[in-house]
């Protein structure tokens, strides 16, 4: 089977430039595109022997760092090495603590790019672990051990919407929104949908981009 890598991005010229460092690193590789987070999440899902997703946290459909929380979630044995113009020194920390081995700024040079494409392929991080709150740092792991619907689920919440739109949206019943809803406090250690959507606040899961 040939490697698949994944590169989401809603810039075609950059996705293009990510491409050519991901064919100087891995010749073989067989690289996906996609556009927007959804169309990130489908492609994991179906894709053969991924190996790696190159990521920007700014793609529609992304919501702070939600984009790296719902693909980790799909492919939680995947590497996710972040690529992105996301300001804000604390914005690599913030990536490694959803789920990211990596994070670079899209201003990288091309030899920093491939180095980290590298390093991510071998299961090398490219930023350091900070250290952070405990609180914080528990509450982050809660988040990123919320199933992809959830995510999903609890993002609608966070814009607002009741349990009929978002049933709507996702193509479930609002029976099934509801029992996500409870698993969604429990796992966050909450008793309510509005301190569930303050919970994701406080981890930038409402900041668009």
């Amino acid at each position: 089977m040939t490697d698949t890598i994944l590169i989401a991005d809603d810039h075609p010229l950059f996705r293009q430039a990510l491409v050519l460092a991901v064919q100087k690193v891995l010749p073989t590789a067989q690289v996906r595109e996609a556009g927007t987070l959804s169309a990130a999440a489908h492609a994991a899902v179906e894709a053969k022997d991924l190996r790696l997703i190159l990521l920007d946290l700014k793609m529609p459909g992304a919501v702070g760092y939600s984009g790296i929380a719902l693909l980790h979630a799909e492919r939680p044995s995947v590497p996710i090495l972040v690529v992105s113009s996301a300001d804000g020194a604390s914005a690599a920390e913030e990536a490694r603590a959803f789920g990211a081995i990596g994070f670079l700024r899209k201003d990288s040079d091309l030899a920093v790019i491939e180095a980290a494409i590298r390093d991510a392929l071998g299961g090398k991080a490219s930023v350091a672990q900070g250290s952070g709150e405990a609180q914080i740092d528990t509450i982050r792991r809660d988040v990123a051990n919320l199933t992809p619907t959830q995510l999903k689920v609890l993002l609608a919440v966070i814009e607002g919407q009741l349990n009929k739109q978002i049933a709507h949206s996702l193509g479930i019943s609002e029976a099934t929104v509801k029992a996500h809803m409870t698993a969604i406090m429990r796992k966050l250690d909450v008793s309510n949908r509005t301190q569930a959507a303050l919970v994701a606040r406080s981890l930038g899961l409402d900041l668009r981009h």
